[in-house]
């Protein structure tokens, strides 16, 4: 690999004797793993019926190494029974874990690999809130989130400093997987390398401590940022952290790891959990609910038939018509918000329909018209076709074994496809 001379240099001068080990693991190619989905299917179960070889990934426990080159082309993954992560990357999980997760804000979330592995911890409880500033990139997180069947979280577009001024002091965990110099990724996205400089690193070190210092403000006594990069460069990662003690005396460093790609099966990434042991916490107005007596009369009608029973939660209704289950605990948010909890589907003034994303979100056993495809029908659903039914006129969930894939509209013994056309493949 064409390494710049300069990073060379200062990975040498780092590592010392190490340095030709760290050198000789650009010979190999990068190392692939996924993340099993404990919201949708149990460690155990997903073993059992692994579509590909795994192997563990020792510090996450639902994590596994593969080979697989297409992971995500099976039904599997366009479940949301896995989330295709690297391997490094997945430490951070060993920081959230003993950490209260009541109120989770993930900063700078895209694309979803922590906002996932967080959620899962959460197992459905709390809320979590996962942040994006990048438009672009916000509405990939969100998708994330969907697939990955998450029904706890609001996905924003906000800047740090937004959220800091909207909810100061109400969070039990922030994570801030940091936007960094990226030297962790080169062998996995080489067209990383030419952009990589020194003045860059600096660039990235000053943004950090921007986001770092909003995201001390958001934090509630006696609650953890989690801070992570994927670089190597000491300015983005322990000197950052040093210098954020430095300014902030209520923190305090519990816990501090850093992956070398020489070292571990992985590219390489940073992580430290900081604890802010003084200040109280506040509480934030609840999410205003916007109640349309006629779409929740729609939605009604539709839930009689759809649901074994009806969930449980205060439903919004937007100016646009699109309807959501918000989360119980939920804030006022006051900045740009994708996603907010379940989207139970659209009301047009006249009829329901119903969102991809609460297919996603159910179980097999809390729908009344559940479709379970063979492995052809799925190739064929996926790929945006109509299938051949016998079963009752009307909406239905359509899935892999007993894992929803999407929607579809039962006429006549035929099953329309309502997979959104930009998810199909």
């Amino acid at each position: 690999m064409n390494l710049p001379e300069k990073f060379l240099n200062r990975m040498q001068e780092r590592l010392g004797k190490e340095y030709p080990a760290f050198l000789a693991s650009y010979e190999k190619p990068p190392h692939k793993a996924l993340r099993v989905n404990t919201l949708k299917i149990s460690r155990e179960e997903f073993l059992k019926n692994a579509p590909f070889a795994l192997s563990p990934v020792p510090w996450e426990e639902n994590g596994f190494y593969i080979e697989e080159e297409r992971a995500g082309s099976y039904p599997e993954h366009f479940a949301g029974l896995y989330y295709c992560q690297e391997p490094s990357a997945m430490c951070v999980g060993k920081l959230t874990a003993p950490v209260s997760k009541e109120r989770v804000l993930d900063l700078c979330a895209a694309p979803g690999g922590k906002t996932t592995q967080v959620a899962a911890q959460m197992k459905g409880n709390g809320v979590l809130i996962s942040n994006e500033i990048d438009a672009g990139r916000a509405k990939i997180l969100s998708q994330n989130a969907e697939r990955m069947g998450v029904k706890n979280c609001a996905v924003t577009n906000a800047s740090p400093s937004q959220l800091a001024e909207k909810l100061p002091c109400y969070f039990d965990l922030v994570l801030v997987d940091a936007p960094c110099s990226g030297e962790g990724m080169f062998k996995k996205e080489p067209e990383a390398i030419p952009h990589w400089s020194e003045n860059n690193v600096a660039l990235c070190a000053a943004r950090q401590k921007e986001i770092l210092d909003c995201a001390a403000l958001t934090v509630a006594g006696g609650g953890c940022i989690v801070y992570s990069t994927c670089t190597f460069a000491e300015e983005e990662d322990e000197k950052q952290v040093r210098a954020f003690l430095e300014r902030h005396p209520e923190f305090v460093l519990e816990e501090e790891h850093k992956l070398y790609p020489h070292e571990v099966k992985g590219e390489g990434h940073y992580c430290a959990r900081l604890k802010k042991t003084e200040g109280g916490t506040r509480n934030a107005k609840p999410y205003p609910i916007k109640r349309n007596a006629t779409a929740n009369k729609a939605f009604a009608e539709f839930a009689k038939d759809f649901f074994a029973e009806t969930p449980k939660g205060e439903v919004t209704t937007l100016d646009d018509g699109r309807m959501y289950l918000v989360p119980a605990g939920m804030p006022a948010l006051g900045v740009r918000t994708l996603r907010l909890g379940v989207e139970l589907g659209e009301f047009d003034g006249k009829i329901f329909k119903p969102a991809h994303a609460l297919a996603m979100s159910v179980k097999r056993e809390e729908v009344k018209k559940f479709v379970a495809l063979t492995p052809e029908e799925c190739e064929r659903y996926l790929s945006g076709e109509t299938l051949s039914k016998d079963i009752a006129n009307g909406w239905c969930v359509v899935g892999f074994d007993k894992y929803p894939l999407g929607f579809a509209k039962a006429v006549n013994g035929t099953l329309k496809n309502h997979l959104p056309k930009g998810l199909r493949k």
